[in-house]
């Protein structure tokens, strides 16, 4: 039965002081449930961690083939999820397994101290404005690591940044499907070009990387790339920003952290889980499957809602409590599964060291929040 009240594709319910009450009373009708949406007509939300996790690590019935965005502008919500020849957000690409990841996590490994020291510049920076937004510098951070990673060329970079905005920031369908029809082919000529002339940098050594011998194929590279750039982009620039915000919301917290008392592997993990900025993942089923009670038919679309799930009672102890110290942590914030070994490893880095305390000289009246302003 269609639950015509909650429509967790509005962003305005995201924003309430009550969303924990919403969803927990949502989640105890079911863990998934058939909603309605304002643009892709109705889809089955899973709201619980448990069903979470078993869409995301089955990837072969619950294909991202459709594309992985809600409202990005591809099948007419009453066709069932059909291909209509729209552009979609990049399906999820085959990996090459443990090796593959070892390709990323290879050059985030080299590029930690510099890292670092990128961090302490911008802060450094900061300090010698009267008056800064940390927005802004905690978002300088991911875009210089990704392009510095991926080489992008200093004249592109603008371009690059603004085209993922638009294709994942749109206000409109067609405003998405511009940005994502100006990334992918600009993405499709660096491959090509750096499989000719490959040098040391992260594009080059997917782009010339084989399997068995053999290439891995274009198609392949580039839609890992897009994750990477999405993660840089989008992903790490949010949840750092998001997770300043809440230290700033919480005196307690932020002193707890400048105390250096705690973990920050810890402190990162729980404020991804926390903050949650991937909003949400879309899949279509592939064939007819049970999942959380319900039947799911073949070509009908299943959206796993990451915070929701990152806040079930039934996988975390005090889900709507911020506990530095949770351990285990899985939350599903990065993803899961092997499509997203990518997307996994290319946020930490970045969010532990846009995470640290500031410099010494950081004034601590600019780490407080507007007094109308309250931690969720």
């Amino acid at each position: 039965m269609l639950n015509a009240v909650t429509d967790l594709s509005d962003p305005a319910l995201w924003a309430r002081p009550d969303l924990p009450e919403i969803i927990d009373d949502l989640r105890r009708e079911g863990p998934v449930q058939l909603t309605g949406t304002a643009q892709d007509g109705p889809v089955w939300s899973v709201i619980s961690y448990q069903e979470a996790v078993q869409v995301l690590r089955s990837p072969v019935v619950f294909s991202s083939e459709q594309g992985s965005l809600l409202a990005a502008g591809g099948a007419d919500p009453g066709r069932g999820g059909q291909d209509d020849g729209a552009v979609r957000p990049a399906p999820a690409p085959r990996t090459a397994g443990p090796g593959h990841r070892r390709l990323l996590a290879g050059p985030l490994r080299a590029a930690a101290p510099g890292i670092l020291d990128m961090a302490r510049g911008l802060f450094d920076q900061a300090l010698t404005e009267a008056r800064v937004d940390l927005v802004d510098v905690v978002s300088a951070l991911p875009l210089a690591v990704m392009c510095d990673l991926l080489d992008v060329p200093e004249a592109d970079r603008d371009m690059v940044v603004r085209v993922c905005d638009q294709a994942f920031l749109g206000d409109t369908a067609e405003q998405r499907r511009a940005g994502h029809q100006q990334l992918i082919p600009y993405l499709m000529h660096q491959v090509m070009r750096r499989r000719l002339d490959p040098g040391d940098d992260l594009i080059s050594t997917m782009a010339t990387h084989r399997i068995g011998g053999r290439l891995l194929p274009i198609e392949d590279v580039v839609l890992n790339l897009d994750n990477i750039v999405v993660g840089g982009v989008q992903t790490v620039r949010h949840a750092s920003a998001m997770g300043l915000l809440t230290l700033a919301q919480r005196p307690d917290l932020w002193r707890l952290v400048q105390s250096g008392s705690v973990d920050m592997d810890g402190v990162v993990d729980e404020l991804l889980r926390w903050t949650s900025v991937g909003l949400h993942t879309l899949r279509t089923a592939t064939e007819d499957v049970e999942l959380g009670g319900r039947t799911i038919r073949r070509g009908e679309r299943v959206v796993v809602w990451t915070w929701p799930a990152n806040h079930d009672p039934e996988a975390f102890a005090q889900p709507h409590e911020i506990i530095f110290g949770r351990s285990p942590n899985r939350h599903l914030a990065l993803g899961l599964g092997p499509t997203t070994a990518s997307g996994r490893r290319w946020p930490r880095p970045n969010s532990e060291r846009s995470s640290r305390p500031p410099p010494s000289g950081w004034p601590r009246s600019s780490c407080s929040a507007s007094p109308s302003t309250t931690a969720r």
